[in-house]
């Protein structure tokens, strides 16, 4: 075998569309852009949601939903998680993570009741839901809630103020006749 032998298989490589080289070609005159135009000049590109001056869809569309300020977005482990997985008798946020239900430490863990226990769980968690905790308790389990992480807690921040305003008590205001003694000891 020679070097000078050596060539790629049939179909490796494919010639590239050779344009501007004459009528006879079909990609000729305008290369296939077609006549003037913003698409017709050199480096020319518009936007995904151009639509030449017509109202854009994400316009037409109307607005739906908002954004809660104050919503926790929690891992969710179901039962069935737990029962596969080769749990010891004291599940905590780490020992998730150890077994691979949840993706880190630091977000909201939530217990969820899809699937049920066949032995006894001490399981230590930020949330659980009402079937999660029946299932658990009624397996001879325990439940046991932690505090979120600070990161997670979200209250809206109108509430935290006016919380604050309704609790602190009213401070008299001070009279503006009233010198200060500096001023009466100088004259």
């Amino acid at each position: 075998m020679n070097l000078s032998e050596l060539k790629p298989p049939e179909g490796a490589h494919k010639k590239g569309r050779r344009v501007g080289r004459g009528y006879g070609s079909g990609r000729g005159k305008t290369s296939g852009r077609g006549h003037k135009g913003q698409l017709a000049r050199s480096g020319a590109k518009h936007r995904a949601s151009m639509e030449g001056g017509q109202m854009r869809i994400y316009r037409r569309l109307p607005k739906r939903g908002f954004y809660n300020p104050a919503h926790i977005q929690y891992q969710v482990v179901n039962l069935s998680d737990l029962a596969e997985a080769n749990a010891s008798e004291r599940v905590d946020i780490d020992g998730l993570h150890a077994l691979r239900l949840v993706r880190t430490k630091s977000n909201p863990v939530k217990i969820l009741g899809n699937g049920t226990l066949d032995r006894p769980l001490h399981i230590v968690a930020h949330a659980f839901s009402k079937s999660a905790e029946e299932k658990i308790t009624a397996a001879g389990g325990k439940c046991e809630r932690i505090a979120l992480p600070k990161e997670a807690k979200t209250a809206p921040a109108k509430a935290k103020v006016k919380a604050q305003a309704d609790t602190s008590p009213a401070e008299p205001a001070e009279s503006s006749d009233a010198k200060p003694e500096s001023e009466d000891t100088q004259s």
